[in-house]
């Protein structure tokens, strides 16, 4: 196994936990791929996937089997965790825990991987937040389940993820989070014809808030636009490409 891989961003706001925003680099995936893609559900070869998780767990100094996942599916769960899985994963967009030595890990590719901390408690948890779960409220349900173990005063950091200038999107996404909430058009600007761009972050940022988790770091990277850097689904599909791999955030206590 070669160097451990570095995270393309590590949040201040996260200190008292190690954890990582892991990208493209410091992997053995070739191709479309290449080279840290850490997406199991992937069409990639499951040995350098293995391989790459387990550096990636290995960066975090746990065992391969401890870098813990969910199937994400755009939902607004969260589940708690207190060791490994024994048989499939559970089908969720969240994971919190109070066991040291569990990496609680999150698969993105656009989609912002938003990790938590409330040091003094010792409680952690990692969130896939795309617009779905975002608006689903996919962030509250995690925050609830942190405090329901003890967290009072959580910090948050918002990993690489579709920055506004590169998230258009058209007049059907936007209705619909008009209907939810009027304010809501404040995340979006005006795009060319009908189009807007979505700020998917500062919306991220503004759910937390609104549960009482003001203490948020954004990472200034754009999924879309670090092509060397990171993955983007969005970038794949623009150049009709037949895969994509997948960013890796993590936190461990």
């Amino acid at each position: 196994m070669s160097a451990h891989p570095a995270p393309v961003f590590s949040a201040s706001n996260l200190d008292g936990a190690r954890h990582g925003f892991f990208g493209r680099q410091g992997g053995v995936s070739t191709g479309i791929y290449a080279t840290l893609n850490a997406g199991t559900g992937s069409s990639d070869d499951p040995d350098a996937v293995r391989e790459n998780r387990a550096r990636i767990a290995a960066a975090l100094a746990v065992a391969p089997t401890h870098l813990i996942g969910v199937h994400q599916v755009h939902s607004p769960t969260a589940v708690f965790v207190e060791a490994p899985w024994t048989g499939e994963r559970p089908q969720a967009d969240a994971l919190v825990t109070t066991t040291p030595g569990l990496a609680l890990s999150v698969l993105t590719a656009d989609c912002a991987p938003v990790l938590m901390i409330d040091q003094d408690a010792g409680v952690i948890a990692a969130a896939h937040a795309g617009w779905k779960g975002a608006i689903g409220g996919v962030l509250e349900s995690t925050v609830a389940l942190m405090r329901e173990h003890g967290a009072t005063t959580i910090r948050a950091a918002i990993g690489p993820c579709i920055h506004q200038r590169s998230y258009e999107v058209g007049p059907e996404f936007h209705a619909r989070f008009i209907a939810q909430n009027a304010d809501y058009d404040g995340f979006f600007v005006n795009g060319g014809g009908d189009k807007r761009h979505f700020d998917l972050p500062g919306f991220c940022a503004a759910r937390l808030a609104g549960v009482g988790v003001s203490a948020v770091e954004i990472a200034p990277l754009d999924t879309y636009a670090e092509e060397v850097a990171l993955f983007s689904h969005r970038r794949s599909v623009h150049r009709n490409e037949t895969g994509y791999g997948r960013n890796c955030a993590a936190i461990a206590l």
